[in-house]
């Protein structure tokens, strides 16, 4: 339809009476060009429509950003003689001997004075929603300094059977030593395990060991893993933080 009404294409009709027919150039190319225009438009629109789908096809920041939301809890380390509380005014921020950071959400199992008194399991947190995804502590009276990485790690799994099965099926296992600002020295592990990820963070204060678990199923690390990783990185005895 645009040639036949293209005032060009009329103007070529009059003049093949007149003067010899010549072949038009002009009109090819403007006819060509016709198309062009148009043709350039659905291409920027796919260009702007791939732009979007990116970033809508991005993947999602992991559950661990700035968002996350964590409580500390203070930990008071008491023995199973002195388990259920304190008297007078006195709070577990007041007597805390360790603080680490939960997330939202998580739940707390009570820990009972038979296990406190057996292997030391001082405080508890747990996912609700997978209930093997979960923090926990443990303490041992009597202790001044750290032995070597791998002493302090086998000593640990003497009572705890889930430790002992973890170390059994390691396929990958890690630790080293660090200092916090105030020169106290923790024992880090990482432990790769059949199906599970273990963090293991380990010091000595107040003549006692300390031992902070992060545990998880090898799916809800993969999913979590920014979230355990802070956790884990949250542990601290009382006045090195």
């Amino acid at each position: 339809m645009a040639t036949i009404f293209s005032p060009s294409a009329v103007f070529s009709s009059s003049s093949t009476a007149t003067t010899p027919p010549k072949p038009p150039q002009s009109p090819p190319l403007s006819k060509a060009q016709l198309p062009i225009s148009p043709s350039r438009q659905p291409l920027t629109t796919l260009t702007a429509a791939a732009a979007i789908a990116t970033i809508l096809t991005t993947t999602p920041p992991s559950l661990a950003d700035s968002s996350t939301a964590y409580q500390i809890y203070y930990g008071t380390a008491a023995s199973a003689a002195n388990y259920g509380g304190y008297g007078g005014n006195s709070s577990k921020k007041d007597s805390a001997e360790y603080v680490y950071d939960v997330p939202a959400g998580w739940k707390e199992r009570l820990v009972s004075k038979v296990e406190k008194g057996t292997n030391g399991t001082d405080s508890e947190f747990y996912n609700p929603k997978k209930k093997t995804e979960k923090e926990y502590l443990t303490f041992l009276a009597g202790f001044r300094k750290l032995a070597p990485k791998d002493v302090v790690l086998n000593n640990l799994a003497l009572s705890d059977v889930e430790l002992q099965d973890l170390i059994a099926s390691a396929e990958n296992m890690t630790s080293e030593e660090r200092k916090d600002e105030k020169g106290q020295v923790y024992y880090v592990y990482e432990i790769d395990g059949v199906g599970t990820h273990s963090l293991i963070s380990v010091t000595c204060a107040k003549n006692k060991l300390y031992a902070h678990f992060v545990n998880a199923p090898t799916p809800e690390w993969n999913r979590d893993k920014d979230i355990l990783n802070h956790v884990h990185e949250s542990f601290k005895t009382v006045g090195s933080y």
